[in-house]
């Protein structure tokens, strides 16, 4: 079924809109039947209309412009889940009336920068381990350590049935330090520094890829600049 209506955006443009991948590759995942609209498989020339729903392999996908990416200093003791069971969960929190949901995760125990969208093309492209994208946290421990922790952090320790990646950990003081990340595991810098045999007694995300906590506040959230935006979707594609 072709929506040829004049007034409709041809599904290609409108998949590429929204950042999910380039025009190009959007005519092959039509023509791979991936694509559909209002539950219709769509074909090359197909139109989208306005309050329609596109879906590529079943996710939804939205034209940027409808897109919100929000930039959050979460405070301690919210936890980023959906699940409105959960009376501290981050969206009613936040309290938007459109969908958004949090990008990865920060536990309830920590703070600092975490994003949220309604966009769920970039999710998984933003959080897989094998795409090395950064996030740094301010970590401060309950002793001091030495070069030998800063050894044994970077190169790497078992945990959760696996050897974490390499990582980067910057002295800041006698117990606190900037440490840089490229993969996610539960918990896993509070787990790193316990193998250690030291507690982690505050820990604060304070930049994800491109996008920095800067001086929010907690609790304080903005969207993100089209400056950011740029560099961040460019980095993800």
């Amino acid at each position: 079924m072709v929506l040829n209506d004049q007034e409709g955006t041809r599904v290609n443009k409108y998949i590429a809109s929204s950042g999910y991948c380039s025009r190009r590759e959007a005519d092959k995942l039509i023509e791979d039947g991936q694509v559909t609209i209002d539950g219709v498989t769509a074909v090359n020339g197909s139109k989208v209309l306005p309050g329609q729903t596109v879906l590529v392999n079943g996710d939804p996908v939205v034209p940027t412009d409808d897109h919100l990416y929000i930039a959050l200093h979460k405070p301690l003791g919210i936890t980023c889940t959906t699940d409105t069971r959960d009376k501290d969960n981050i969206v009613d929190y936040l309290g938007f009336e459109e969908r958004i949901f949090p990008i990865g995760r920060l536990d309830k125990n920590s703070s600092g920068l975490i994003l949220l969208t309604n966009d769920g093309s970039i999710v998984n492209k933003l959080l897989r381990s094998e795409h090395g994208h950064e996030k740094e946290y301010v970590v401060t421990v309950d002793r001091p350590y030495d070069k030998d922790f800063i050894k044994k952090m970077e190169g790497g320790l078992p945990i959760l049935d696996q050897i974490t990646l390499p990582c980067k950990v910057i002295p800041r003081g006698p117990k606190t330090f900037n440490i840089i990340l490229t993969q996610g595991l539960n918990r896993q810098i509070r787990r790193m520094c316990d193998y250690l045999g030291y507690r982690v007694v505050k820990l604060k995300r304070i930049r994800f890829m491109n996008i920095l906590l800067g001086d929010m506040k907690p609790g304080e959230y903005r969207e993100l600049t089209p400056k950011e935006k740029q560099v961040l979707f460019r980095n993800i594609r």
